[in-house]
């Protein structure tokens, strides 16, 4: 039967191994994991850590580009209320404003 790990355990272990204070053979009894999985683990963060801060900059992008819609609605949804009691307002005071 295979184990599975969590994330947040993997990540773990894998700051253990990138800190570098104990040997790999130390880590693998002490998690019960084998070293070729730890080597694989290590391998797979390190080729993966700058995506980490590219999905970040993409979050931030992606957040403010939302921001900036709901703005633009918010505000053509005012232009049209105004622009609706403008027209009211000339048509009852008789007033042709052009």
């Amino acid at each position: 039967m295979r184990k599975h790990y969590t994330a947040a355990f993997k990540a773990q272990v894998v700051l253990e191994l990138l800190k570098e204070e104990k040997t790999v053979s130390q880590i693998s009894a002490e998690y019960g994991v084998h070293f070729t999985m730890l080597h694989k683990w290590k391998k797979t963060a390190t080729e993966k850590l700058a995506s980490v801060f590219e999905d970040e900059e993409k979050k931030s992008s992606t957040i403010l580009i939302k921001q900036h819609e709901k703005e633009t609605e918010e505000l053509y949804s005012r232009i049209g209320k105004l622009s609706t009691q403008l027209e009211w307002l000339q048509k009852k005071s008789g007033i042709n404003v052009e």
